[in-house]
């Protein structure tokens, strides 16, 4: 393999540490509370520096989690291929490089964006990388109930960088998340239950079985409908995040209901599958009812 190859590899191996498609969706949260912070447009220039310094904090907790799981990891099928997984990248380098780009994103935000803004991105890295992974994750079947708040937190840390402040709203979006979480992460526990049993996680489908897993997704994605009932309660949002909101959830409880009373591991996929298209959709629909309210 000549030396060209060998570095776009490495850098590969690298970019694949972040968990980019984890990361692109929790970003994508943020740049939307970016946008519903203020009635217009956002300053970009604040938009773009909180984009990349909320990226790179992401980015360096993801690696932390490659780090700390690489040996779980390696026993799934899922995450086998991972770089870390197969001995492709040393702890040292994985620890420098969540360092240096950590420390890249927290200098990003603090200087160019708000102090607030970095230290709440700074604390969802800790709530991510040491307390749901090292701790929760582990030890709990309701890791994922428990740790989903700092994956629920790119909303208020995309509000705080262009208002520098964190209202009600930005709250609301964090808990819209929070629920969601756990019927999201539990589609995919159920079909991937083999797995996660070598893992010796201790995931709600293996430790509690397929049909108490269905029952909580089902009661999970009630609620979560109801919470997402709450922007336009509010007076945040108008009638466009309404409709949305009420067809994407009566398909989201379609497909909870389906999982609940006719299982099989296709509908547990499908539903994880449109559990991320659910999350990404509604909140389009917040902005666009941002800018065309009805």
């Amino acid at each position: 393999m000549n030396s060209l190859a060998l570095h776009t590899n490495r850098i590969a191996q690298y970019w694949a540490l972040t968990k980019p498609r984890v990361t692109q969706l929790a970003v994508f949260c943020a740049v939307i509370g970016m946008f519903l912070a203020v009635p217009g447009l956002p300053d970009w220039r604040l938009l773009l520096s909180a984009t990349i310094g909320i990226w790179l904090l992401a980015g360096a907790a993801f690696a932390v989690n490659c780090l700390v799981e690489r040996e779980i990891d390696s026993r799934m099928a899922r995450t086998a291929r991972r770089p870390m997984a197969r001995g492709e990248i040393t702890v040292v380098q994985t620890l420098l490089f969540s360092g240096v780009i950590g420390g890249a994103g927290m200098w990003v935000l603090y200087t160019l964006v708000n102090p607030l803004t970095m230290w709440l991105t700074f604390a969802t890295f800790v709530g991510y990388a040491v307390i749901y992974t090292i701790i929760l994750k582990p030890a709990t079947p309701q890791n994922i109930v428990i740790g989903g708040l700092s994956g629920a937190m790119p909303p208020a840390l995309g509000w705080a960088a262009i208002a520098n402040d964190v209202p009600m709203q930005a709250w609301i979006l964090v808990l819209i998340i929070f629920v969601w979480t756990p019927p999201h992460f539990w589609s995919l526990a159920l079909y991937r239950r083999d797995d996660y049993a070598k893992s010796g996680l201790p995931m709600l489908p293996v430790t509690h079985g397929l049909a108490f897993t269905q029952f909580q997704i089902l009661l999970y994605t009630i609620v979560l409908v109801a919470t997402t009932m709450l922007p336009f309660a509010v007076k945040m949002s108008g009638l466009i995040y309404l409709v949305s909101a009420s067809i994407l959830g009566i398909i989201y409880l379609w497909y909870a209901w389906r999982l609940y009373k006719h299982y099989s591991d296709l509908i547990a996929r499908q539903a994880f599958t449109y559990s991320i298209i659910y999350l990404s959709v509604l909140f389009v629909a917040l902005l666009v009812d941002h800018y065309l309210p009805l």
